[in-house]
């Protein structure tokens, strides 16, 4: 495996000794095996496929001209097995979305995973018989693996193992379109990958010998050369990240500014999101029925019945397990949780486990520092059956929609903007008759709750913008004592 200076190219692994590069035939390479990222060793044994050893054009971890036979394994902890059917349900549409296909699925009960090989040497054997029964190309585990599992599971089983995270990872590779999407997705793949680089040791040793057999030790190894780009190209899109995260923050502080709200949809994977903002605005985003079909966030006005305008984000989906570095590497996308002034959740009303969904993406929320914005649930897929009216009934201050037919979208809106203005202090101006431009202007920036009629002024009690606030601070009544 290479690292180039502006980019991540796998080597593609062919036959035995040979390394082809991303575009080419197979170059025979003379006294050196290819550093490998989890694929096993080149031998008698070894199957074809492992997602990847084809080549493609994908930038993914998956990289495949044809539709592989995949293999599905969990580990059921004991205690802990209420969701491996839901998660493995998942984890078939993840395969699926990632474009091969599912032959069998296997489970095994333990107390916890082994830590050499996850599932135990004897399951493993119990594993390469169903492979071979199914003839599957790769093993797919429903848990991350760790380097040495992952390793050892490929001797043992003659094909590649790879894990859910890999799975995800390369769906996005997959999706991302724009620059920040491409860089994010990146940098979680080579995070991932650093551990898993392999050599053979002074095979690879790019210096050793010497004059009359004096030995100056191994050298550099290609491994380490590898290691060494990869840190680079690591460092490199964290800094172009950096770029961007300041980019954002300095328009977070203009829009607090500039005093108009920011509401964020959030929810899991095939929620509806993309729908819903397409019907709310026009957005025009890609809308799909598969996981993750869109990753780059979309901002788009909105306005609400009271004449406010907001912006509206739409978020990357979230899903069970979702990788620890793709957290990590959206964070810069993901920015705008913890800024949001409402948190619109879409959940999918259709669903098997909409509780169990709303959990992981609350959870989420939670790690990405969003856990306490105000959150309005939306329960999508109305038009497929009564659910998302049941859930809504279930759950005060919900609101039950379908973003594809338009049911409850005017009674959405109006709940978004109920929220919003719910959210602003409520104050009391005294505002002499004269000033009748001042009553005008409460009306029109702010939401008037109460209006008495004095002698001399106006006592109005009403909600208005922080930012606003400062123009009527004259007409606050002062306390005594201040």
């Amino acid at each position: 495996m290479s690292i180039d200076e502006d980019g991540w190219e796998p080597t593609v692994v062919g036959q035995a000794g040979q390394v082809a590069g991303p575009n080419s035939e197979p170059v025979q390479e003379a006294d050196a095996e290819p550093v490998t990222a989890g694929h096993p060793a080149e031998t008698a044994e070894t199957h074809r496929g492992g997602f990847g050893e084809f080549g493609g054009e994908s930038r993914g971890l998956i990289e495949r001209t044809f539709r592989e036979k995949i293999l599905l394994v969990a580990v059921v902890v004991d205690g802990h097995d209420d969701d491996t059917d839901a998660s493995l349900d998942e984890l078939e549409l993840l395969v699926d979305t990632a474009g091969a296909d599912v032959v069998g699925r296997l489970t095994q009960r333990r107390r916890a995973p082994d830590p050499a090989t996850y599932v135990g040497s004897g399951k493993a054997a119990e594993i390469k018989q169903m492979a071979e029964a199914t003839d599957c190309d790769t093993v797919v585990f429903d848990d991350q693996l760790s380097p040495a599992q992952q390793f050892n599971l490929e001797k043992l089983l003659g094909r590649s193992a790879i894990d859910r995270t890999a799975v995800i990872l390369d769906i996005f590779a997959q999706n991302a379109s724009s620059q920040e999407g491409k860089a994010q997705v990146e940098l979680a793949q080579l995070r991932y990958l650093a551990p898993r680089l392999k050599g053979r040791g002074k095979a690879l040793s790019q210096q050793a010998g010497g004059l009359g057999g004096a030995r100056r030790g191994p050298g550099e190894k290609a491994l380490e050369t590898d290691r060494r780009r990869l840190d680079r190209r690591v460092h490199k899109l964290e800094a172009e990240l950096r770029e961007v995260r300041q980019h954002r923050s300095t328009q977070s502080k203009a829009r607090r500014r500039s005093g108009v709200a920011h509401v964020v949809i959030v929810g899991y994977t095939n929620a509806g999101k993309s729908s819903l903002e397409n019907r709310l605005t026009d957005a025009g985003v890609l809308v799909e029925d598969r996981l993750f079909a869109t990753l780059d966030p979309t901002t788009r006005k909105l306005a609400l019945p009271g004449g406010e305008v907001v912006l509206l984000t739409d978020t990357v989906g979230f899903v069970r397990k979702l990788p620890h570095e793709l957290v990590e590497a959206f964070k810069t996308t993901l920015s705008v949780v913890p800024e949001a002034d409402l948190l619109v959740h879409v959940v999918d009303a259709s669903a098997p486990d909409p509780a169990g969904e709303i959990a992981v993406v609350r959870a989420i929320m939670a790690e990405i520092g969003g856990g306490d914005r105000p959150e309005l649930l939306v329960f999508n897929k109305a038009d497929r059956g009564a659910d998302a009216a049941r859930l809504a009934a279930a759950t005060p201050g919900s609101v039950a929609v379908s973003a594809s037919t338009g049911q409850g979208i005017d009674g959405l809106v109006q709940a978004i903007g109920d929220r919003l203005r719910s959210q602003r202090p409520v104050i009391e101006l005294h505002i002499p008759w004269a000033r009748g431009d001042v009553i005008a202007a409460v009306h029109a920036l702010g939401e008037v709750l109460s209006e008495v009629s004095e002698e001399e002024q106006m006592v109005m009690r009403t909600r208005l913008p922080e930012e606003q606030r400062g123009r009527f601070s004259e007409f606050e009544p002062v306390a005594v004592g201040e």
